[in-house]
């Protein structure tokens, strides 16, 4: 059987009377059917309560991007500007949601704000506004989102730790990424280690230092642009590698139980 792959969702209004649904994009849903090769489980974004109902049945979680940021009351910020969206049931699931994840050794891969989500969920801090800061870069989402390429874009470099999981993927010590994010790490959370920054010194990518099993973060989108990206591609594939192993061996002990 195929690895079962939960998919963090936001609380969105749609319709006409602005009904709120937990939704997640279509673009998680195909990599997991895709390089992941496992079945899409989208997880309701319903609160503390849901870890321990679901992880067990779960063999690997994917932290998805949002145009929402995490509310800065998680790691005692300031106030986001006026008009910032925030999803309080995004974070009060996502956050227990992580540590137990990685408490259990349950594979993990967080993306943007499934990446600032995971430094969080561990004790660190945000930046919220990236481009406001002296020498960075802007980050951000345009805001003509119809331009073309814009996902799958390159928008600058990510310098790779020598050795680190990116950079053996990629065969090379820098690759380029998208870059569609507002927020960014500030103060790194103690059991992240950061293993690609970009040109403005932006942490890009990090691992858990001490997770039993597969746990890592990047900032960019790769699921954008698996199909034509090698380094995106194989990417998912590892995080496929490891979800298919930890499905292997929850089979056996439910088969011996």
């Amino acid at each position: 059987m195929k690895p079962l792959i939960g998919i963090s969702c936001c609380v969105k209004a749609f319709g006409i009377f602005n009904t709120p649904n937990h939704a997640a994009s279509d673009s998680y849903v195909r990599v997991v059917l895709g390089p992941v090769g496992g079945i899409p489980v989208l997880l309701p974004a319903a609160g503390e309560a849901l870890a321990p109902q679901i992880l067990p049945r779960l063999d690997g979680l994917i932290l998805t991007g949002s145009r929402s940021n995490v509310c800065p009351d998680h790691y005692q910020g300031p106030p986001h500007a006026e008009g910032t969206p925030e999803d309080h049931d995004r974070d009060a699931t996502t956050l227990p949601l992580i540590r137990a994840a990685i408490a259990a050794g349950l594979p993990l891969l967080a993306i943007c704000r499934g990446f600032q989500e995971l430094n969080v969920a561990l004790g660190g801090s945000l930046d919220q506004r990236i481009q406001d800061l002296p020498g960075r870069l802007d980050h951000s989402t345009p805001s003509d989102q119809k331009l073309p390429g814009l996902r799958t874009g390159k928008a600058h470099g990510v310098r790779l730790q020598p050795g680190s999981l990116v950079a053996a993927l990629a065969g090379a010590t820098e690759v380029p990424v998208n870059s569609l994010h507002n927020q960014g790490i500030a103060r790194l959370a103690p059991r992240l280690v950061a293993e690609g920054w970009a040109p403005d010194g932006t942490i890009e990518a990090v691992r858990v230092k001490d997770a039993p099993g597969f746990a890592y973060g990047v900032q960019w989108h790769p699921e954008y642009d698996w199909e034509r990206d090698a380094v995106s591609r194989a990417l998912f594939e590892r995080f496929g590698e490891a979800c298919a192993g930890w499905a292997a061996r929850r089979q056996l002990q439910q088969a011996a139980e």
